[in-house]
């Protein structure tokens, strides 16, 4: 029986020894700090300059302060996060019910409503990750960069190792078993059905807690579902239609299933339990705090956040990952171009320039980023700061709806939606490059592009609805419309979309689903891309029907889900809203079939069989005019 699986150098077995040995410290570091609270770092995120709100202040220090003192908090030493959170919430929930007792016994205070002194539930989730990362003491919080050598550095410098001697190797694209690989086989249809549904249960589920048990836009949001796939599957008939599947038996994928599984943990740690990461928080402290200082000339401040730790990793993956793209298609000049193009709008626009823009107390802006994408732009907090920020401020208001307005329709007319999502997203470049080993998993059925268009579509009238009622709110003084609370409907979506669909599904499920689920299924600025593609742009991918051999490399590869080759056997050109004009189906073709190309204004008939050579079934071969 032939091997199943590719020849290793010693160099790339180095690489990932390194990759696990660091992979193993960054999982267990969580568990290697302890947690001691003070009353003085309990009580600080309360201390206010606001004189008329200082004895509202002073009471909630107070209430803090005694209820430490009565569970016992201040003496304990916690050796888990959940252990420390746990305690947390015992004492908030005893130091609100201090602030409710001295209220009813000595009233309001004058001038004050029940809800500007009583002690709000939001205080404790929003304050819980950085009174445990203050309390956190250990090996990480005294030896952060140790850890982040051990870590992030060993990682890197495993991987590096792992691509070097892919340069050596004969250019072009082979399979590489990649369908025979425990990490990029992918799983069975139902195997696929059984994570996937779970995981929006489990989304949904949380989101009842998350909206502070509202239950109306999960059971929105439910019903929405269940009318896509009845439209789906019963309406338009596609119960029995066949869906690609991958193949495996049972669940052999177990290396994908593993880091799937891996992925999902990590963004739900990140984006709702960050109390719980305070580790790699404060392993990557010293780097924040390093490029803060720089920048503002401060001797002290920038501790990270999660968020920091995030955008560091992203695009140190980027970096990574992207050398491993040049070096697997550095037979393609556009793919070596667009791999360096992502790489450097990951690291200048999307992660040092926001990083100096906050050290220079400016505004955290990434100017690559548009509306729906960015779908929080438009909120009310977000066009204040843009006001108060100066002319700064104002230059990025307008820059964003420049972008909106004339950007996207311009550059997508002459250079079709690749410009954006191959050349300059970050959503993109991480699927790229991080992703790339996954993306033969992406579903080519006709029953998943049918779900691709009502879901995508969806959420970009959902981006639309939000942000006209965000503005007429913002502009009318209004805090709701017709009975809708635009705050609930932006906690929903950010939740949802933002946080749900784009990082837990949408990076989660690269080994399982492939590497492009959230920006084939849910991005709206790509819905909003992809139409101005399918109807006015002059990119178009041709075919030469006459030299294709039905090898199918290029459905294979295709990270977004068309069936290249239906295509290029019939000679006609690709024009598909979903298209990113990645150019990986012409950078595999065997025999140079596909072409790239911003063609004349022909929109109209880009969709017509108009090749040189057509071959049909019954009038054989003809010359095409």
């Amino acid at each position: 029986m032939p091997s199943t699986s590719t020849h290793k150098s010693t160099l790339q077995y180095l690489g990932l020894g390194l990759f696990a040995i660091a992979l193993l410290v960054f999982t267990g570091m969580l568990g290697l700090d302890h947690y001691n609270f003070t009353p003085a770092d309990l009580t600080a995120p309360f201390a206010t300059d606001d004189a008329a709100r200082q004895d509202i202040a002073a009471m909630h220090q107070r209430a803090l302060t005694t209820a430490g003192e009565r569970t016992g908090l201040f003496e304990n030493t916690y050796g888990t996060t959940f252990a420390a959170e746990k305690a947390l919430k015992e004492t908030f929930y005893l130091a609100r019910t201090l602030v409710d007792q001295e209220l009813q016994a000595n009233g309001l205070p004058e001038g004050k409503q029940q809800w500007e002194v009583e002690l709000p539930e939001w205080q404790f989730k929003s304050q819980r990750t950085g009174w445990i990362q203050g309390a956190a003491d250990g090996p990480v919080t005294n030896n952060p960069w140790l850890f982040f050598f051990l870590t992030i550095g060993l990682g890197a410098l495993g991987g590096i190792l792992y691509v070097l001697p892919k340069f050596a190797a004969q250019p072009g694209i082979k399979n590489d078993h990649i369908f025979h690989s425990q990490l990029t086989k992918g799983l069975d249809l139902g195997w696929r059905a059984f994570f996937l549904t779970v995981t929006i249960l489990g989304v949904l589920g949380y989101g009842f807690w998350y909206m502070d048990d509202k239950f109306f836009w999960p059971a929105v949001t439910a019903l929405i579902a269940i009318v896509i796939i009845g439209l789906v599957l019963f309406a338009q008939q596609s119960w029995k239609q066949e869906a690609r599947d991958a193949g495996p038996e049972g669940i052999s994928g177990y290396l994908g299933i593993f880091t799937g599984v891996y992925f999902i943990g990590f963004y739900l740690l990140l984006y709702w339990a960050s109390h719980h990461i305070v580790a790699w928080i404060q392993m990557v402290s010293p780097v924040s705090e390093a490029l803060y200082q720089f920048f503002s000339g401060e001797d002290e401040g920038g501790a990270a956040s999660q968020w920091f730790l995030y955008g560091l990793m992203y695009t140190l993956i980027i970096l990574v990952m992207g050398v491993r793209m040049i070096a697997k298609y550095r037979h393609n000049k556009y793919q070596i171009f667009r791999t360096i193009s992502v790489m450097f709008f990951q690291t200048a626009f999307a992660f040092m320039i926001p990083e100096i823009l906050v050290a220079l107390n400016k505004p955290w802006y990434d100017f690559k980023n548009i509306w729906p994408l960015d779908y929080d732009f438009f909120f009310g907090w977000q066009l204040d700061q843009f006001q108060s920020a100066g002319a700064l401020g104002l230059f990025m208001l307008f820059w964003g709806i420049a972008l909106i307005i004339l950007g996207v329709p311009l550059m997508v007319h002459f250079l079709g939606k690749r410009w954006y999502c191959s050349w300059v997203c970050g959503c993109g470049g991480l699927a790229e490059t991080m992703g790339d080993p996954w993306r033969q998993l992406s579903d080519k059925s006709l029953r998943a592009w049918k779900f691709e268009r009502w879901i995508i579509h969806g959420v970009l009238v959902a981006a639309i609805v939000m942000t006209g009622l965000t503005l007429y709110t913002y502009f009318g003084g209004a805090s709701e419309v017709l009975g809708i609370q635009t705050g609930g409907i932006q906690k929903w979506y950010g939740f949802l979309i933002g946080a749900g669909f784009a990082g837990v599904v949408g990076t989660g499920f690269y080994p399982l689903m492939g590497n492009r689920v959230w920006c084939r299924f849910g991005c709206p600025l790509a819905a909003y891309l992809g139409l101005v593609q399918r109807f006015q742009s002059r990119f178009r991918i041709t075919t030469n029907g006459g030299q294709c051999i039905s090898c199918g490399n290029c459905s294979t590869y295709c990270e977004m889900g068309i069936d290249v080759r239906h295509y290029a056997q019939r000679g006609q050109d690709i024009v598909r809203a979903s298209c990113v004009g990645c150019g990986v189906c012409a950078a595999v073709c065997p025999r140079g079939v596909l072409r790239l190309e911003n063609a004349p204004e022909d929109i109209s008939q880009r969709a017509v069989a108009e090749r040189v050579i057509h071959i049909d079934a019954e009038k054989g071969i003809s010359l095409m005019n």
